[in-house]
This record gives structure tokens, sequence and C-alpha cells, in this order.
């Protein structure tokens, strides 16, 4: 009696298909790509390799590479580090030639707000002094340093630094250079006491494929 109770019951119902439930996916975000070549720079306290934004900062990149493929960066040094007060694992550390046998004439300024790029963890930057006379000079950053890029706001001229690259391998190294000791006497003004002693010999720049 049961039974047919239950076949009874399942008629009433319609039979529908078995479909079968697909996620909706989330359209994906496609995150842009720009041209990019990587440098390796071979220092005595070990290897740094960096990539540099030959497509949004074509005028320094472009400029930093003159000097790679010149060899004007063989034998120069890291010999600066500026440590953050208070926080001594981050600043940043600073390199180059401003022999004037090895410069070559000062570029263009491309401030961050032109090239959407930041002063993060392992930036690479030109230093400058008034904009555009940034010549043979590097910096790398070690932790973000925000404050150095271009703002509106801010005084001065308000057009920062002008980011250019970013290390991709051997933030160790730029730390340990960044903890590196430093001369009580050399360096003027507020550069006084920011000199690497020993300096960081910077052996030699290639392209790296």
């Amino acid at each position: 009696m049961k039974s047919r109770f239950l076949v009874a019951l399942i008629a009433c119902f319609p039979l529908y298909p078995v479909v079968a439930q697909n996620p909706v996916l989330a359209p994906t975000t496609q995150v842009p790509t720009y041209q990019t070549i990587k440098v390796t720079i071979q220092t005595t306290a070990g290897p740094i390799i960096v990539e540099l934004e030959k497509q949004r900062a074509p005028i320094t990149a472009g400029n930093f590479l003159k000097y790679v493929d010149q060899k004007r960066f063989d034998g120069v040094s890291f010999y600066r580090r500026v440590q953050t007060p208070g926080l001594p694992n981050q600043g940043f550390i600073q390199g180059g030639t401003t022999d004037p046998k090895r410069t070559l004439p000062p570029i263009p300024h491309e401030p961050t707000s032109k090239t959407g790029l930041s002063h993060i963890d392992g930036a690479l930057s030109a230093p400058r002094w008034a904009p555009g006379t940034a010549r043979g000079d590097f910096t790398i950053m070690v932790g973000d340093a925000k404050w150095m890029d271009a703002n509106p706001s801010a005084t001065g001229d308000n057009l920062g630094y002008a980011v250019f690259g970013r290390v991709v391998e051997g933030m160790d190294i730029a730390r340990k250079i960044l903890s590196s000791p430093v001369s009580a006497t050399k360096g003027q003004g507020s550069m006084k006491g920011q000199m690497l002693e020993p300096q960081i010999r910077v052996l030699s720049m290639r392209r790296t494929k």
C-alpha cells in the first residue's frame, strides 16, 4: 500500500533534467606589462640584478644603460648609505660616479607623477639637485620611501626624484650595504656620517639575458 502511494506521489511531480551548475567566473583584470631590461650589478658584496623601466621611464633608464654599455660604471662604488631615523633597516644606498671623465651630460627629469612609478622597496632612483641635473649617480631604496615621489602639495619644486627601475634579485646585498660601517668625519653638511668606509666597489655592470 505504501509503495503504491509513493509511486503515485512521484508521478505528481514533473521530471526536470539535471543541469550542471557552472560557477559564474569574475572577469579577470589584465595587469599591464611594460618593456624592461635587466642589468646585473656585480659588487664586492655580491650581485644585485635590477630591472630597468625602459618604457615607463625611457630617459632615465636609457641614461643608466648608456653608462652600463659604455662600461662607465665599472670600478665605481656604492659610497653612501642613509638609514631612516629610528629605522636602521630602512633607507637607501647610493652609488655611481661624479667623475667628470666618466659622467655624461645631465638629463631631463622624469617625475613619478608622469611615469606612474614609486619609491617602494627595491626601487632604483636618480639623485639630483635641481630638476634636470641627474647624471651618473643612482640610489636603491631599502623599504618604502614614497616621500621621495613627486608631490604637488610638498614644499620646494614638488617633483621628487625619478624612479627608473627596481631590484629583482639581491635585496639581501642592498640591505647588507645599508648596514655597512661609515666614516665619522667624511661627507659635507647633512651627508657627514653617511659615507661608507670602506666603500663597496662595483666590479662591473652588464645587461642580463
